[in-house]
């Protein structure tokens, strides 16, 4: 735990338990929504579902960067991991992206996307909001993973004909041009 980081969070006017939970939470969406996204991304079949499934497999894989990038801010602050995995996911932020009734429609696969990243642009939005001038390490992490996800949801918004998205195509997937600073892993 960094002392002084936490500190002059809490001077600066942050609980840091309600941060901890905040950064838990998001966690915890994160690791789920890369576990539901590989089943979803396993359901994109045909020629429509296989043009689709890269895409797919870029935000999955970015969001399991974004867990792994949260992880060790957790642990600064003073705060650990769930210990159990049923807790984990009952208590993550967003709701579990599940796989539709018809597994085979494709539109609905790519609705339970779109859902899944609006509802983790709301909870980075909330944590930017929330340490903005008062922790930058842990806005700056929050800021990149907003910036993913933001682009995230504006690829399945694309697919679902909702806009153009400005989509391009990551160098490599799971790419994370935002995140890929903090990287811990290789």
């Amino acid at each position: 735990m960094a002392k002084v980081n936490r500190e002059l969070i809490q001077n600066a006017g942050i609980d840091i338990n309600v941060l901890i939970d905040k950064l838990k939470k998001a966690a915890a969406a994160e690791l789920t929504t890369y576990y539901y996204y590989t089943l979803l991304r396993m359901h994109l079949t045909g020629p429509e579902g296989e043009a689709f499934k890269e895409i797919a497999e870029d935000a999955r894989l970015e969001d399991r960067l974004h867990f792994e990038t949260l992880v060790p801010r957790i642990y600064e602050l003073g705060g650990e991991l769930y210990r159990d995995l049923k807790e984990l996911h009952d208590d993550a932020a967003c709701a579990a992206a599940y796989l539709p009734e018809d597994v085979t429609d494709i539109k609905a696969i790519l609705k339970v996307l779109v859902g899944a990243e609006r509802c983790a642009v709301r909870i980075y939005t909330d944590i930017c909001n929330y340490t903005q001038g008062k922790d930058p390490r842990t806005y700056d992490i929050s800021l990149a993973i907003l910036h993913e996800e933001v682009e995230h949801e504006s690829w399945f918004e694309e697919l679902l004909g909702e806009g153009p998205s400005g989509h391009f195509r990551r160098r490599v997937p799971g790419e994370g041009p935002y995140t890929q600073r903090f990287r811990h892993i290789e």
